[in-house]
């Protein structure tokens, strides 16, 4: 019993010390404790963001249908800007945890500096295709006029508002890298706090705000990150980080700039992959309706809460590849990542029983209309068939990531969701008329195919060679 206790209040004492910060070194000791410090701070920061997910679904679904749906569409798209902000990032991490395992803090410095720069510059391009065609995009991705109408709002405000999201994304890309999890956390628990106490005030209206319906939740949410992104920058400039910026650094350094666009076009592409690959699958299941897109949304903002955790642990080894290859510790980078997919992988093992068993009464709680629970409930369940191979493959592909390998899960990807997915998708949804269910296995077979493949490159060892 004594055992236990102790054991108990390890654990608490690890994970006070991995909230607040106060672990600096990931390239020696255990690597068990050095994945806890780095995952804790980034499981709780993805929590939080899927957390607010599920409630800004919450709140919308009160409005109606057609406003779910119109968050579908427009998220299916955003999922474009993420691609590009993940791209960036997944740079951003490799190469600041690179400079940080080397001890070359100014390096990383200039690094973070030269990424912001370039995520103002794509956010600026983004801002005025979103604010100019809001109902141009909405109507290309199948929606109805009805949906247009109510929702196109929704889409201005958050496409115009995209520099918060491309930012928050960036600039904690750059605190993981450095070792800096904690201050992700907080950052994303300041976002997402802010967004849950907004949302039903701008959706609903409150005192003076009039009631916005759907593009309530869109201008809520774009406060809320963008205080998050002032957050931030004060970290980074006022030195609360490892990383500190100050005035005298804000310069274009081109060789930096072009060592980030080498290492992120494989992010870029590889996230662009998957992101369109996602497009094309909403415009397929939008050819069955309303009721059966919302239920689709809604399972996927149910997925996103225990896909942010494993995602969390993912970042987590893509932090400690990075600095151990810095530091000349290849072993203990790729023994870091197999610790790293067992965890996730039982993690997400123990989430798919839950949806298999419970999936009609979790998306009930979102919406009652029986087509909306039907297809839901369907999707839920089909897609958690395959969540063990999701949470192993997500955590080794970020590895690659981590190394500044972005290339070789780009070919992973292109394979697997474009020559693979997508196809199968539509011959099974459209061509044989197995309908929304042949989207979800579609889902399902390639992220089982991803992990598969993922495991036999890693094996072969060529990341660890790769030079950022």
């Amino acid at each position: 019993m004594q055992s236990n206790k102790i054991s108990l209040k390890q654990f608490i004492q690890y994970f006070k010390i991995a909230v607040t910060g106060k672990e600096q070194s990931f390239t020696s000791g255990s690597i068990r404790r050095a994945v806890f410090m780095l995952s804790i701070p980034m499981i709780l920061e993805m929590l939080m963001e899927s957390i607010f997910a599920l409630v800004d679904i919450l709140y919308v679904s009160q409005v109606s249908v057609n406003a779910v749906a119109t968050i579908g569409l427009t998220e299916s798209v955003i999922t474009l800007v993420y691609a590009v902000a993940i791209g960036l990032s997944m740079a951003a991490t490799a190469i600041v945890a690179r400079r940080v395992g080397e001890k070359d803090l100014k390096g990383a410095s200039n690094a973070a500096v030269q990424v912001i720069f370039l995520g103002v510059f794509v956010a600026a391009i983004i801002s005025v295709i979103g604010i100019l065609y809001p109902k141009e995009i909405l109507g290309l991705m199948g929606g109805e006029p009805d949906l247009i109408a109510e929702g196109y709002g929704y889409t201005q405000v958050l496409l115009g508002g995209n520099i918060t999201i491309m930012l928050l994304f960036l600039i904690n890309a750059i605190f993981r890298g450095a070792g800096d999890a904690s201050v992700a956390m907080w950052t994303l628990i300041l976002s997402n706090g802010l967004n849950i106490i907004l949302d039903p005030m701008f959706i609903f209206g409150f005192g003076p705000i009039p009631a916005f319906g759907v593009e309530g939740a869109a201008i809520a949410t774009t406060i809320g990150r963008g205080t998050a992104v002032i957050f931030q920058l004060a970290i980074l400039f006022f030195g609360y980080s490892k990383i500190k910026v100050g005035v005298k650094d804000l310069v274009l350094r081109v060789g930096v700039m072009f060592n980030l666009i080498k290492v992120s076009l494989g992010g870029i592409g590889q996230f662009l992959i998957g992101t369109s690959s996602w497009v094309f699958l909403m415009r397929i299941m939008s050819e069955f309706g309303s009721e059966v897109l919302a239920g689709y949304t809604i399972a996927i903002r149910v997925m996103m809460f225990t896909l942010m955790p494993a995602w969390g642990m993912s970042n987590a080894a893509a932090t400690l590849v990075g600095q151990n290859l810095g530091a000349q510790e290849p072993g203990r980078a790729e023994l870091s990542v197999w610790k790293t997919g067992k965890y996730s992988a039982i993690f997400m093992g123990m989430v798919s029983v839950i949806y298999l068993v419970f999936a009609p009464q979790i998306i009930v709680l979102f919406n009652s209309t029986p087509d909306v629970v039907k297809y839901g409930s369907l999707c839920l369940r089909v897609i958690a068939a395959g969540y063990i191979f999701y949470g192993y493959g997500m955590v080794v592909i970020n590895a690659f990531n981590g190394a500044g390998d972005t290339k070789t899960p780009t070919y992973i990807n292109f394979v697997c969701f474009w020559l693979l997915q997508l196809p199968f998708a539509y011959i099974m949804a459209i061509t044989l008329d197995f309908g929304p269910a042949g989207v979800f296995w579609a889902i399902t077979l390639a992220e089982i195919l991803i992990a598969v493949v993922a495991i036999i490159w890693f094996k072969k060892g060529h990341w660890k060679t790769v030079k950022v």
